[in-house]
C-alpha cells in the first residue's frame, strides 16, 4: 500500500530519490518562491514591438482540402461552445470558466499559486480537466481556420478567450501557475495564434501592443527559467518548457532577457532532448505517447529556431530524425503505435481538426522534413500542421544528397537500449514484447509493471492487449490497476507487482530485465521469429519468457517460466475491446470484425494453471481497456491461477485462422 502524493510518507520516499543536487536545486526554488509571495519579479517596459515570425507566403495555400475542412469543422464546434476532454463533454467553451472541473463540479481555489494544493482532487477538482483547456490549443484550432478562411469570427473568439483568461490568471496566482509544462505548452500555443492570426487587424493590438499580453509573455518565461524540472522530474515536462521557452524568446523576443532567456532554453532543449531519447531514437520514458509529446515539441521548437535563424546544435535535428524513424519502424500495419506506459492524449502544438491521425501527421512531417526511407510504410494523412511546419523548417538532406548521418536501410525491429522488439508476420500479425528498462530516471513516473509483457495485434486491431492508462489524480485504485502487473499480458507472483509503486508518478523499486535473444526477421522470412528476456522483479525468482512467431501456422508461443521457490501465480491475457471470447476449459475461441470481415483466433492457455474469464469487475478492478485518458471500456481479460512448480513452464498459443 502507498500513501497519496502529497502525505509525509510519499514526501519521504520522494525524497529518497533524489540526488543532492536536485535536493539543493528544490531547496532554492523553495527559497525563491517565498521571495516572489512577498516581493513578485516586475516586468519591463516595451515599447515599439513587432512579430516578425510570419507564415511564408503560400504556406495556407499548401493545406489539402480535407484536412482544411476538418479542421473547419472542428472550428464550428468549438465556437458552438462544444469541446470534450478526457471523456468529459463540455458546452461552456463559449465562455469558459478557466478555473473550473466539469467532471467533479468543483472550483479551483484563488490564492498564491504555489501554495494551492493542486494534487488534492477533493480540494481542486481533477487538476487535468482544469488545466488542458489553458493550454489553449483549441485557441490554436480557432486561429489556424482564421488563417485559412479569413473568418473574423474565429479571430474575435481568440481575442475574446485570451483577454478572459489573462483577466482571470494574474501572474502567481492559482493553478494555472503551479506546473511548468503547462506554461511551457501555453507559451507555444500563443506563439502560434500570434502567427496564425497575423494576417487580422486586431493582432499587434492584442499582442505586442498589449500591455496585459506583455506581462503575462514575460512572467511566463521569468516563471521557467527560475523553476525549471530538475533531477529525477526531467523528463517530457523539462522539454515542454525549454520548448516553450525558446519559441516565446525567439517570436516574441522583445524583451531585454528574450536572448540571454533564448539561449539557455536552446541549451536545455538539446541536453534534454539527447538525455530522454535512446540512441535508437526511442524515447526513455518508455511510454509511447510521451514519445509523440517530444516529438511534436522538438519539432515545434525546430521551426522557430530555423524561422528566427537561430542556429541549433546538430544533435538536435539528430535526435528528432531518429525519434522520427523509429516511430516508422514500430508502427503496425494502420499506423498504430505500440500502448505502451502512461498516456494522457497531450500534444505539443495542435492545429488539426478531429479525426487527423495523430501518428500519420507525424509520419508526414517526418516524410517532409526529414525525407522518408524505403521501408517506411506508407502515409495517405493529410493535415494543417505538416505544411506549416515544413515551411518554417529548413530541408533534410535527402537520400538523393549526403546525409550527414547512416540511417537505417532495412526497417529495424529489435531496439536493444529500449528493450523493445517487434514481431512481425503474415496477415498483419504484429507482436510487442517488453524486455526493457523499468521507466526512466530514479522515479519512472510514467512506467507500467509490465516486464516482458506482449501487445499482439492483427491488421490494427487489438487482440493481446495493452489496457493503457485511464487516469492519474484523484482515482488511486484505478492508477494502481492501470500500471500494475496484473493489468498487462505478463506473469505476477503471489499477487505481487514486479516493482514497487511509492505513488502514482513513483516507483521505489524497479524490476530489471534482459533481452537474451531477439531474431525478429524469421517471421518474415516465412520461418519463424524469436525473442526471450527475464526480469528479476520477483525476490528469490526469476520470471523468464519465451516468444515465438511462426509464419506458415500464423501461430504466436509463449512460453513462460519461473526459476525459484513454489510460489504462487497469475498470469493474465487481456482481450482487445472489439474480441469476443468464448472460454471452455483452458481454450478460449476469439472473434472479432475487421473492415466487414469475420476474424477468429483460438488462444490455448496452458493447462496447469485454472482459468477465468473477467470483464468489467469493479471490485478490485479487472476486465479493462482505456481508449484515452479519462475513459474506459469492459474487455475481457482471461487469468490463470495456480503454482509455480511445473518444470516445463507455462506455454500459451495463439492461432490467427484468417
Amino acid at each position: 500500500m502507498t500513501a497519496n502524493a502529497g502525505s509525509p510518507g510519499w514526501y519521504l520516499r520522494r525524497l529518497s530519490r533524489m540526488g543532492p543536487r536536485e535536493v539543493g536545486g528544490r531547496a532554492g526554488d523553495a527559497l525563491r518562491r517565498r521571495r516572489w509571495r512577498s516581493a513578485p519579479p516586475n516586468c519591463p517596459t516595451v515599447t515599439g514591438a513587432r512579430f516578425t515570425a510570419v507564415l511564408p507566403a503560400g504556406t495556407v495555400a499548401a493545406v489539402e482540402p480535407d484536412a482544411a475542412k476538418r479542421l473547419v469543422a472542428e472550428a464550428d464546434r468549438l465556437m458552438a461552445g462544444h469541446v470534450e476532454y478526457f471523456g468529459v463533454v463540455r458546452d461552456d467553451l463559449a465562455d469558459p470558466d478557466w478555473w473550473y472541473d466539469p467532471k467533479t463540479g468543483r472550483r479551483a481555489p484563488w490564492g498564491y499559486a504555489f501554495g494551492v494544493p493542486y494534487r488534492d482532487e477533493e480540494v481542486v477538482g481533477d487538476i487535468k480537466q482544469i488545466w488542458e483547456l489553458s493550454r489553449h490549443q483549441y485557441l490554436t484550432v480557432l486561429a489556424a481556420a482564421y488563417a485559412i478562411t479569413g473568418d473574423e469570427r474565429y479571430a474575435e473568439r481568440v481575442s475574446d478567450h485570451l483577454r478572459s483568461w489573462w483577466a482571470a490568471n494574474a501572474p502567481l496566482h492559482g493553478v494555472h501557475w503551479t506546473s511548468g509544462i503547462e506554461l511551457g505548452i501555453r507559451l507555444l500555443s500563443w506563439v502560434w495564434v500570434r502567427r496564425l492570426l497575423d494576417g487580422w487587424p486586431g493582432a499587434a493590438e492584442l499582442f505586442e501592443d498589449n500591455p496585459v499580453a506583455l506581462n503575462q509573455i514575460w512572467h511566463h518565461q521569468r516563471w521557467l527559467a527560475a523553476f525549471p524540472s530538475r533531477g529525477s522530474s526531467a523528463n517530457n515536462h523539462v522539454i515542454a518548457e525549454a520548448a516553450g521557452q525558446f519559441a516565446a524568446s525567439c517570436a516574441f523576443g522583445w524583451f531585454p532577457s528574450s536572448a540571454r532567456l533564448r539561449a539557455d532554453a536552446l541549451r536545455s532543449l538539446e541536453r534534454h532532448l539527447r538525455g530522454n531519447t535512446f540512441r535508437s531514437g526511442l524515447n526513455r520514458e518508455l511510454a509511447t505517447e510521451y514519445h509523440g509529446l517530444v516529438l511534436e515539441l522538438g519539432l515545434a521548437a525546430l521551426a522557430e529556431a530555423d524561422l528566427a535563424d537561430v542556429p541549433v546544435p546538430p544533435t538536435v535535428r539528430l535526435v528528432l530524425l531518429r525519434m522520427t524513424d523509429v516511430l516508422a519502424a514500430i508502427v503496425d500495419d494502420r499506423l498504430r503505435p505500440p500502448r505502451q506506459g502512461d498516456a494522457d492524449d497531450g500534444h505539443g502544438l495542435v492545429v488539426d481538426g478531429a479525426g487527423t491521425d495523430r501518428w500519420g501527421s507525424l509520419l508526414a512531417t517526418g516524410d517532409a522534413v526529414f525525407g522518408r526511407r524505403a521501408w517506411w510504410p506508407e502515409v495517405a494523412v493529410t493535415d494543417v500542421r505538416t505544411p506549416m511546419l515544413a515551411a518554417l523548417i529548413r530541408p533534410y538532406p535527402t537520400d538523393g544528397a549526403v546525409s550527414p548521418v547512416a540511417r537505417p536501410a532495412r526497417r529495424p525491429a529489435h531496439f536493444a537500449d529500449a528493450g523493445l522488439t517487434v514481431l512481425r508476420g503474415p496477415a498483419g500479425i504484429w507482436c510487442r514484447c517488453d524486455g526493457g528498462p523499468h521507466g526512466f530516471l530514479s522515479i519512472a513516473a510514467h512506467a507500467h509493471a509490465d516486464a516482458l509483457s506482449v501487445e499482439v495485434r492483427q491488421d490494427g486491431v487489438d487482440v493481446l492487449a495493452d489496457p493503457g492508462t485511464f487516469c492519474y489524480h484523484g482515482q488511486p485504485v484505478w492508477r494502481r490497476y492501470f500500471r500494475s502487473t496484473l493489468g498487462h499480458n505478463t506473469l505476477q507472483l503471489d499477487d505481487a507487482d514486479q516493482s514497487v509503486s511509492g505513488g502514482p508518478f513513483l516507483w521505489t523499486r524497479h524490476a530489471r530485465s534482459r533481452v537474451l535473444v531477439a531474431d525478429p526477421s524469421g517471421a518474415l522470412d516465412g520461418g519463424t521469429a524469436r525473442w526471450c528476456a527475464e526480469h528479476d522483479g520477483y525476490q528469490r525468482s526469476v520470471h523468464r519468457r519465451r516468444v515465438e512467431l511462426t509464419a506458415p501456422s500464423r501461430e504466436l508461443k509463449v512460453v513462460d517460466e519461473v526459476r525459484g521457490p513454489r510460489r504462487s501465480v497469475r498470469l493474465a491475457f487481456h482481450l482487445g475491446p472489439a474480441i469476443a471470447a468464448d472460454l471452455t476449459g483452458s481454450r478460449a475461441s476469439l472473434s472479432w470484425t475487421r473492415d466487414g470481415a469475420e476474424r477468429s483466433a483460438v488462444l490455448d492457455l496452458p493447462g496447469e494453471l485454472s482459468w477465468r474469464a473477467h470483464r468489467g469487475e469493479t471490485d478490485p478492478p479487472l476486465g479493462w481497456y482505456s481508449p484515452g485518458f479519462g475513459r474506459k471500456e469492459p474487455a475481457t481479460t482471461l487469468v490463470g491461477t495456480g503454482f509455480s512448480d511445473g518444470a516445463e513452464g507455462f506455454t500459451t498459443v495463439l492461432r490467427f485462422h484468417g
